[in-house]
């Protein structure tokens, strides 16, 4: 039985890819530290069906104060999905927040993976944010990143942590750098989900800028499969990997979209820009194709189907 270690566990995307890991028969420890970035009450709600599970762990901690040496004493595969997440609230006062969980939280877990010799894969979660406004699209992972927002200095820096200790101890990394995931848990802060929740509340929605603005998005189980992937392919380990949802669209067009799929329209109020988001974002996932054998399964309509459904269940009591 394979031994994973998930940190973020009770996140969007740490939480998804602890269901896969237990469905096809693994183990599973997971660390949270449940912080109030955003409501730990849905934190929570991610991991409940887990905590009676024979094989899960949950170890609510942060990640700097956990006893590394003896957590991963067993472990065959690290999944590094904690972060301190959100582009807009990365300026100002709450900056070190993002140096303390992004940068020095991951080096803390390196600094633990370099003496934990039977460790296999250590698969990093980046950030398509490490671009910032790229010169090329769709982007390519050998582009020089210039990330435009605190939060992507961030995790460029952790990223180029991983690799470092891969170069000097050989720690097995493999980092993959997100487009913009979504689907059911979505955290609250992120787009969809507030769109959502304005329908469920009858609330107008947000559009920052003109709505000319442009995605790649990622449902969740495609992410999921990708670090599945980057946990088993032997030529994964010192690769980054764009990981993204195969199109790119325009913000409007989104909009229209989730008109449909709620049946009613949507009232939109304008906002000014918002600092450090990056005007367009779209993926070249031929690297990923190539090595990890990843292919988007799931189409932006289908998944955004699939988080409504998701949502009116979490918000039931407001409909």
């Amino acid at each position: 039985m394979t031994i994973n270690l998930v940190t973020g566990v009770a996140g969007f995307i740490g939480s998804n890819l602890t269901d896969a890991l237990l469905s096809r028969g693994d183990r599973v420890i997971g660390i949270d530290h449940f912080n109030d970035y955003y409501d730990p009450t849905l934190k929570r709600k991610n991991v409940a069906h887990l905590m009676n599970h024979p094989a899960f762990q949950l170890v609510e901690a942060d990640i700097q104060q956990v006893d590394w040496s003896a957590l991963l004493s067993t472990v065959d595969v690290v999944y590094h999905q904690a972060a301190q997440a959100g582009v807009r609230a990365s300026w100002g006062s709450g900056f070190r927040i993002y140096t303390e969980r992004n940068i020095n939280a991951t080096q803390t877990l390196l600094e633990a993976a370099k003496d934990a010799k039977q460790l296999k894969r250590l698969v990093f979660a980046s950030s398509s944010s490490v671009y910032g406004d790229a010169e090329t699209l769709p982007t390519h992972e050998s582009i020089c990143p210039q990330p435009v927002s605190p939060y992507g200095i961030t995790k460029l820096a952790a990223e180029r942590l991983c690799l470092l200790y891969h170069r000097n101890f050989g720690v097995p990394i493999t980092a993959l750098r997100y487009f913009t995931v979504y689907g059911p848990r979505q955290r609250p802060d992120m787009a969809f989900h507030k769109f959502f929740k304005a329908v469920v509340e009858k609330q107008a929605i947000a559009v920052y800028g003109d709505g000319q603005q442009t995605r790649d998005f990622t449902f969740v189980s495609d992410a999921v499969a990708a670090n599945l992937a980057a946990a088993a392919v032997p030529d994964a380990i010192g690769e980054v990997f764009n990981i993204g949802g195969g199109s790119r669209v325009v913000l409007t067009e989104i909009l229209d979209t989730i008109e449909s799929i709620v049946g009613q329209p949507l009232r939109r109020e304008t906002m000014q820009p918002a600092a450090g988001d990056a005007r367009h974002t779209a993926a070249d996932v031929s690297k990923a194709r190539r090595i990890l054998g990843y292919q988007p399964q799931v189409t932006l309509a289908e998944g955004l189907a699939q988080e409504w459904a998701w949502l009116k269940t979490l918000y039931a009591n407001a409909l």
